[in-house]
This record gives C-alpha cells, structure tokens and sequence, in this order.
C-alpha cells in the first residue's frame, strides 16, 4: 500500500478512519504499531504516538493525537515522536489537537483512554516479544492522586514516602494493601479502589487478598500490623511530609508570543488578548504559566510548525519550567475551551467547514485504499420516557396557582408562566417531572413567583422529582412530548398581566378564539406538534410551514412549497385541536386571493427555509466545585455513570439542555443552589460555545435520573440502590458482595435513536384525539398550599428537603405483598389474567426490532399478547411460572428476546 503522500510515513495508512485508539512505538527511530491487547501498557524507556478518533453526532470525525514520553527514552526517540505527531496531523488534513505527554504528568484527557489507570512498566518496549525480557515479581508501593482520572507513581517503597494527603497501595506477593491518608478525600480512595482491582486482575489473576489501612488507625488490627511490618514497624508520618505529586495551581499570567523563522520569541500581548492579534500565515506560543499553547495558522508551513515547536522546548528550558508543563498544538479552527478562555470575546462561531476541507485532501486517496469515513445518520427524536403518564398544569397568578381543566391545559399564553407536573411510569415505580415554563412576553414577578411555587410543589411531593426551567421557544424536545399537541397563545388572561399592559399603554394581543390570528404548525408527529400564534403580517409566512389563518369570517390554511406531506397531515390535526368546527380553504403558496392578503396588511418578503439544524452536540461532563462562593468546573473526559459519585454535584452540558447531577452524599449548599448553579455555569459559557441564559436546565437527584438523561450513559440501574459513601460501596464491590452485571444497560448515548425508550421500544403514545393516558397517582396540592410569600423560603429547604426513602402510594406496585422470590403477587394475577383478554399478535411483530411493529398496546408488556404455544416456545417456561419471577429476571429474559 502507497502512502498518503510521499513523506508521509507508510505506518499511518488508514489512520482515524475508524473510532477508538491507534498506538505506535518509536523503536529503531522506526514507528511500530502496537496491537489493541498491548493498549494501556507503556514502557519507561520508549516514547510512544497516541491518536484517539472519536465519531461526533454530526458525524465529523474528532481527533486527538498525543505523543507520551517515557521518562528513561533516549531524545533522539523524543524528537522522532514529536515529528511523527505533526507528520500525523498534516495526513488527517490537520484536523487534530495535538498533546505533549511527559510520563508522571499526563492529562486527565490522556489518562481516561487507559481506565482505571496507567501504569508504566520499566525496559524499553520490543516488537520482537511485546515484553521485557526478565520481568520479575517484587514488591511495589504506588502513591495513588485524583477523584475520576487517576494518577498513578510508582514511589521507593519506603515510609518517608507515605504522606497524609495521597492514596498509597502496596502490592506484595500475597495481599494487596490500600493506605489512605488522613487528607485524602473519599472519591480518591474509591478511585484508588479501582487501581487495587486492576492490580489483582492483571497481576495476581484476582487470586490475591484485599486489605484497607487508615491512616493514624492502627490499633488491634491485624492488617494495619502486618502493612507496617514491611516498613520496619510503625512509626508516625511527619505532618508536614510532602505530597508524592505536584500541586497544580491557577495561572494568573499569560502572555502571548509570535514564533519566528528563526525560531526566535516576539512577545505580542499580555494580559487581555484578542483573536485579532493571531495571523493565519504565523505561528504563536501562549504560555500560561503551567500550560503553554503553540497556536498554528492554517496558511503556516510544515517547517514552520517543527520551528515552533523547537523554539517551544528551548523556552521551556531556559525558564528552568517543570517537566510536567503541558504542552498543547492548536491548528486555527481547532482550538480548544481552555485556549479560547484566555481571550477576550473570542467568538461563538465556530466553522464546520474545516473539517470537511481537511479531510477533503486525504478523502479520495482513503477510499482509493478501500477506506471510508462514515457519517453518521440524521436520525429523528423519539421519547426516552413513557408519554402515557399523568399531565398537569398550574397557571402562575401572583400567589396563586391555578389548575386548569384538562381540555385548557394543552393550551399555553406567552404572557403567563406555568408549573407543569408530569407523572409516569419507569422500572416499577412512579416518576416526576416539575417544569416551569416561562412565556416569551411573561412578567419578572411571574417568573420569580414559578420559581417558588415549583420549590414549594417539589417540597410537598413523595420522592425526588426532576426540577426544569424552561423559556418559550427553547423547549427541549421531550417538553412537547408530554404535552403532545401544544397550542401557544399571543398575549394572556390573569388580572396581573392585564394590569400591566394597561399601566404600560400597551395593546391587549390576547387571542379570544374570534379572530383575526396567525397560526405557524410545527412538529414531527402527531405525539409532537404546535400551533404557535404569531404576528399578523406576511413577513411571519415561512415557505417551510404550513399555517393557519382566522380573519374572523374565514379561516384559511396555507401550505408553503417547501412543506412536507406530514407537514401537510400536522396540519389538518392541528386544525382540528384549535377549532373542530372550522371549515377552511386551503391554498397553496402562490396561489392566495386578495382577501387572504388583506388580512396580512398586504403583501411582503418572508423567509423561504426554515433556520439551519445547527451540528448536533456532543455531551460534556463537568464536576462542579463550589468553595466561599467560588464557583469552579472540571470537565470529566470519556465519562461513565461511576464517574457520578454520590458525594458531588456534575453538569452534563448537552448544549441545547444542562443537567445538574446532584449525588445523595453532596454537601446541602449545592443541592440548594442547583438552579442557580446551572444559571453560573451558562454566564460563565466554559465551553465558549454560545450559551444562551435561557437554555433548559435540569435538576437531577441521585437515584431518580430520567432516561433523557441516563441515555448518556451505558447506565445501570442496580448502582442506584448501592448504599454507603463512594468508598464503601467500590470496597463492597471489590470483596464480593456486590453483584454489578450489565443487564440493565441503556442505550449507550442514543439520544436520537429512532425507538429508543426506557424498553428499548418505541413508546405507545396516546391516540390521535388526546386521549389514552394512563391515571398515574399524582400528589394534589393542600387546600392550605396558596398562601401569599411573605419572605422567601429558604432554597436549601424547598428544593431539596433532606434524603428519606420516599413513601409508597398505596397503588404503586411497591407498596403490594411480595413472595419469598420477591415477585408481586398482584402483578402476576393482573398480567396473568389479563392476557387471557388482550388480543394475540405474533412474535415478529412484538419485537422491539420489528419491520411491522404493533401499536396500541402497554410496550412494557409486550409479552403478555403472545400466544401460550409462543411464549412456551420463546420463554421456555410457562406463562404463570415467568410472572412468577423476580422482576429484574423477567425484564432480562425479555431484553435477550427483544420484547424489552
């Protein structure tokens, strides 16, 4: 196989064409490819290039290529990889960041491709055997740092190592021992738990003992007795014994330098810096003290690039800077939220296009080599929750709140603020939803008094629901699932709002049903679609939508000519729900009578295509810390649901929507704050991707996560009734008594997958008149509830009141008896005689992949329509001896024949 281009090396066909991790060894200045088995074991004495490629939403290929240096490697090997880094990056069209890693000192980003740690192993790496010749099993005591992306040193095992702020683990022949020191945090001992785990399985085949020593408790036991004997016996660590690690530390100064030809500094800026000063045709170094930037233009030259670099090295030197300084290569485009951020306004905008022109130069030539890059396809949104729950909706009037009648609630004004609850079914138990919904023309002492009635609501409920706020016309998608069909009104009703547009001198725009008004329809399905009443005039017309006009006497429908058939269906549903007894004339675009545009105000301009579907964003976890007010973020690179521990606070940024993660162990102050905490984050835009302040946020207790957010993960619904601290419940794991199989995975973050549900089925929505949800138990608000706010109560209090196990509704499936198996003897009467009743479908159509699915059954229950014969046949047991089951064996048995 020909190389890309003719210095380009021949190792790097084919490369970032596929997601996941490519290694290569510099061994005899040669680069040397090194299998997946051997991923994740590095040797001291080599120097090794790293390219991680990652499949966006938007199916644009992301690219990182990071080049680790081992700590005992030669400089000529050193020099090689960082040249082989640039030579990489030129052949993906420089479409990659680039990332120095110095052993000892590797990014969390780094760091978390290698989970649960990295640790080196001395020697010099060989191709012949993979291995080091001569490896011999000794005694080693490695100091242990950080709470998600572990750092891992192997440190002289002696006692003036240990220290009391590190995490130790002393490995031995016959028992792995965990010391933790006194100023160590929790989630770094349940991490460092994942070290010991690791240890075990890969170098004692899990066959070796556990034990656990705290730092300063000694007495009476064994294990602390037996860990000291090894150090000589105990004696007391100095309190003023230094950490194994470097402390990191906020850079305060930055200064900006152009890199010339000859390799030469020429300082720029200091301090604010603006996009205006980085030229395309140069290269620069921004140096923040602890890390340092070398920013590229896209017009530089390759030289230019090696230069940079070079003189980058030499600076480092010269200011006598750490080995542990991160270095990072930034090609215009690319650039990184940590680059960004220390200029100011730099802008939101980012150019999509690179991608495309980059990989346009090795396109053709990858496919001419049978390669392909694959894109991913634009899928449409389907519910992750049961939309057959309970819906209820309060109207905001000052103090009060005012219920409004089932056939009303569907119908919402831009004047007004709502409080929305919704109930619905999920793994067994009854789930909450709390919005508050905020309309685009809605008063600020309305917008205050939902943000109270939505803590005082979420205070009186049984359990933990999910709190949202969300503002008119940035809706997430499952909002309008809920309500399925949503008519939203000009205007609005309550005596607050007509107060004050006659105190402003403001004209009263409330639809009374009589006309004159403008309709736009929108939507994707009839579980999903608006009626958006907009300004009377033609410039509000959009070729894209269809709309409906009621001029008072007539009432037309307009179907523009970029408009699809389900537009054209949406429209005639929607029709129908704001007034069944119109009767309209339907006109295409171009073909209006003059009364049409009379009621318009004349012709005008209007828009022919709907606004560009902005890239879909992948998700971005951050740990949020908050200490005298400060408020500081972490981002948690390739995250997983056990990065979620329970004594933090995370924000999952899905950029359109935030989730505020609240663990159970969390301090009171950030549980309080949480609302607030989401309205930080998006001032502070820690992305620098164009936060909005009014996009959605969430508010998630531990435990209760709705599957619009565990769709994020490869989620395990058993790790929500583990008890205990970060610590305890990793230690119960590790000894055995936990069982932490996988069968209750989610999707892993399909969040636009056509069919994904909480069953990994489409859910049955209701019908198209309305109805068809199910009577869920909802709590109703005390006749005491509306009462006027003298003061304002305390936040901590109303939105989140301290953990209890939530009470059990009477109806609720948890509350019924259980047999010894822990099955529920009511569920299995019910389903058992019910499916003597529910008309029978064959296997192939139930399954939650079918070509022909059924609709209008429960789709949690898709078995119970299976014929006797066909559940013996599939089930392999009878229909009465599977209700008989545990719960979690009946949903895994309907996992494995996709009925779940």
């Amino acid at each position: 196989m020909q190389p890309l281009y003719k210095d380009v090396d021949p190792a790097f066909q084919g490369a970032g064409t596929k997601s996941g991790l490519e290694i290569w060894c510099i061994e005899d200045l040669q680069l040397v490819p090194i299998s997946k088995s051997s991923h994740g074991k590095f040797y001291s004495g080599s120097a090794y290039l790293i390219l991680n490629t990652v499949f966006l939403k938007s199916g644009h290929p992301n690219h990182s290529i990071h080049y680790w240096q081992g700590n005992e490697a030669s400089q000529e090997d050193l020099v090689l990889a960082s040249d082989k880094a640039l030579e990489l990056d030129e052949a993906l069209g420089l479409c990659a960041v680039q990332y120095r890693e110095v052993q000892g000192h590797e990014t969390e980003k780094f760091l978390s491709y290698f989970r649960p740690c990295l640790i080196p192993v001395e020697g010099k790496y060989s191709s012949e055997t993979g291995n080091s010749p001569g490896e011999t099993y000794r005694n080693c005591l490695f100091a242990c740092k950080g709470d998600h992306a572990i750092h891992v040193k192997e440190v002289p095992c002696c006692r003036s190592c240990l220290n009391h702020s590190d995490v130790f683990i002393l490995d031995t022949a016959s028992k792995i021992f965990l010391f933790s020191g006194c100023n160590s945090s929790v989630q770094e001992r349940a991490k460092a738990l994942e070290v010991v785990q690791y240890i075990n399985e890969n170098k004692h085949n899990g066959n070796c003992e556990v034990a656990t020593i705290e730092d300063g408790k000694f007495v009476s036991d064994p294990d602390a007795g037996e860990f000291w004997s090894l150090f000589g016996g105990y004696a007391p660590i100095p309190r003023d014994s230094p950490s194994a690690f470097l402390e990191e530390y906020d850079s305060h100064s930055t200064k900006l330098f152009r890199i010339t030809l000859q390799g030469k500094l020429s300082e720029v800026g200091v301090g604010s810096l603006t996009k205006e000063m980085l030229e395309a045709d140069k290269c620069y170094m921004l140096d923040c003290d602890v890390e340092v930037f070398v920013w590229m233009g896209r017009n530089s030259l390759i030289t230019e690039r090696r230069i940079s670099i070079s003189a980058t090295e030499d600076f480092l030197r010269s200011e006598d800077r750490s080995s542990g300084t991160r270095v990072t290569l930034l090609t215009e485009g690319l650039e990184t939220a940590a680059f960004r951020s220390h200029f100011v306004n730099w802008p939101h905008k980012l150019d999509v296009n690179l991608y495309e022109e980059g990989r346009g130069k090795v396109a053709a030539i990858f496919k001419q080599h049978g390669y392909d890059v694959k894109e991913l396809p634009d899928e449409e949104y389907e519910p992750l929750i049961n939309c057959r729950g309970t819906l209820k909706v309060w109207q905001v009037d000052g103090d009060k709140l005012s219920l409004l009648p089932a056939h009303e609630q569907t119908k919402l004004y831009r004047g007004h603020c709502y409080v929305v609850s919704y109930t619905y079914a999920s793994h067994g138990k009854d789930e909450h939803l709390l919005y508050t919904w905020f309309g685009r023309a809605s008063l600020m002492e309305d917008k205050v008094d939902a943000i109270r009635h939505i803590n005082a609501l979420a205070d009186s409920m049984r359990g933990h629901p999910v709190l949202a706020r969300v503002f008119e016309d940035k809706e997430p998608v499952q909002f309008f699932f809920i309500f399925q069909r949503l008519i939203v009104y000009k205007g609005g009703t309550t005596s607050q709002y007509h107060r004050f547009i006659a105190e402003k001198g403001l004209p009263d725009e409330t639809y009374d049903g009589k006309g004159p008004a403008l309709f736009r329809v929108q939507g994707k399905s009839p579980d999903n679609m608006q009626a958006i009443q907009v300004d009377l005039v033609a410039s509000c017309l959009n070729s894209s939508y269809c709309y409906i006009l009621h001029t008072g006497a007539s009432v037309f429908t307009w179907i523009g000519n970029l408009s699809s058939t389900r537009d054209h269906d949406l429209l005639d549903i929607m029709l129908e729900t704001i007034n069944p007894t119109w009767q309209p004339v339907s006109l295409r675009e171009g073909c209006e009578p003059d009364e049409f545009w009379e009621a318009l105000g004349g012709r005008s301009e209007y828009p022919k295509g709907k606004d560009t579907i902005k890239q879909m964003e992948d998700p971005h976890l951050f740990k949020v810390t908050l200490t005298d007010g400060d408020f500081k973020v972490k981002e948690i690179y390739n995250f997983t649901q056990s990065d979620l521990t329970t004594e933090d606070v995370f924000i999952l940024d899905c950029h359109d929507e935030i989730y505020l993660w609240i663990g159970c162990h969390s301090n009171a102050t950030s549980k309080g704050e949480a609302l607030n905490i989401g309205q930080k984050y998006l001032e502070k835009d820690v992305l620098a991707k164009g936060h909005t302040l009014d996009t959605s946020i969430y508010v998630v207790m531990e435990g209760h996560e709705p599957p619009f957010f565990t769709c994020f993960f490869s989620w395990d619904y058993s790790k929500a009734n583990l008890h205990g601290n970060s610590f305890e419940r990793k230690l119960a794991i590790l000894k055995g008594g936990i069982e932490t199989s996988e069968g209750h995975l989610m999707n892993s973050r399909r969040r636009h997958s056509r069919g994904a549900t909480p069953d990994n089925s489409r859910s049955n929505s209701v019908s198209s008149n309305g109805s068809g949800r199910s009577a869920s138990p909802l709590f109703d608000i005390p006749s005491s509830y509306n009462r006027r706010f003298s003061t304002p109560t305390p936040i901590v209090k109303n939105l989140f009141p301290e953990y209890s196990p939530a009470t059990k509704n009477p109806g609720s499936p948890e509350a019924q008896p259980r047999t010894s198996s822990g099955s529920n003897i009511s569920d299995q009467a019910h389903w058992s005689a019910e499916a003597d009743n529910l008309i029978i479908y064959p296997y192939e159509r139930l399954k939650v992949t079918s070509d022909d699915p059924v609709i209008d059954i429960d789709v949690t229950r898709r078995e119970a329509h299976l014929s006797e014969e066909e559940f013996q046949e599939k089930f392999g047991i009878s229909r009465t001896a599977f209700y008989q089951l545990p719960k979690w064996r009946r949903d895994k048995l309907k996992v494995t024949l996709h009925l779940f």
